[in-house]
């Protein structure tokens, strides 16, 4: 049996080795500092939150604050579709906000017209006390 030894693997420079590393740790630093994508959950919040303030009520009650938040809601899924992660990030959530003042907006004018059929009611139940004698 002839047993020549195997010849061993050349080592790497070490430049070789060194250069090596730092393309890694670069990729790495890049991956890390990028910006993350919208996740689909913030904006399918976005969009969840104008259906539900979405209704006949808040419509006739809130329009302009219902179409401030369907107008960002817009621009939210074109800055999604353009790649600009922050803005598309920063609408998604004022979308969020805006749709809930709106809904807010229809409750506070549903609230004062109920109000004010009650103070009608009232004064038209206190004028007729007052005409009828008592006996």
């Amino acid at each position: 049996m002839n047993s020549t030894p195997s010849p061993r693997p050349m080592p790497a420079p070490r430049g070789a080795m060194y250069w090596a590393a730092a393309a890694a740790s670069t990729a790495l630093l890049l991956g890390a500092c990028a910006s993350a994508p919208v996740a689909p959950q913030e904006l399918a919040a976005a969009e969840t939150a104008v259906q539900r303030a979405t209704t006949a009520a808040t419509s006739a009650d809130a329009p302009a604050e219902l179409r401030v938040a369907t107008d960002k809601l817009a621009a939210a899924r074109a800055a999604v579709t353009a790649g600009d992660t922050d803005r598309a990030r920063a609408l998604s959530e004022q979308v969020a906000i805006d749709a809930r003042v709106a809904e807010l907006h229809a409750d506070a004018v549903r609230s004062a017209r109920a109000a004010k059929e009650t103070q009608d009611a009232a004064r038209a139940l206190s004028e007729e006390i007052q005409r009828k004698p008592i006996r």
